[in-house]
């Protein structure tokens, strides 16, 4: 369940710079997987989907990029890029 607490995380991440700008809604969030994340795009877009149900983020588009560089500083790391936010 370790998916459930990177969401989490994530959540709480997306809910705050929504708050921060006075946003209704999240339209779009932009996500980078580090190479050593140990998860897939389609494998983390499910967890996002169930995870964002009910928030300020459901229906968001999800946008992921991937990294395969290993040696990066935080190739363990799902790290949030940006959000649109309405």
């Amino acid at each position: 369940m370790h998916e459930l607490s990177l969401i989490a995380n994530l959540l709480r991440k997306i809910e705050q710079v929504a708050a921060e700008n006075r946003a209704s809604r999240v339209v779009k969030v932009r996500v980078w997987l580090g190479a050593l994340s140990h998860i897939t795009p389609e494998h983390f877009r499910e967890h996002f989907e169930d995870g964002v149900h009910g928030t300020v983020a459901d229906g968001a588009e999800l946008e992921v990029e991937t990294s395969d560089d290993e040696s990066h500083p935080e190739a363990q790391q799902i790290l949030l890029k940006s959000l649109d936010v309405a």
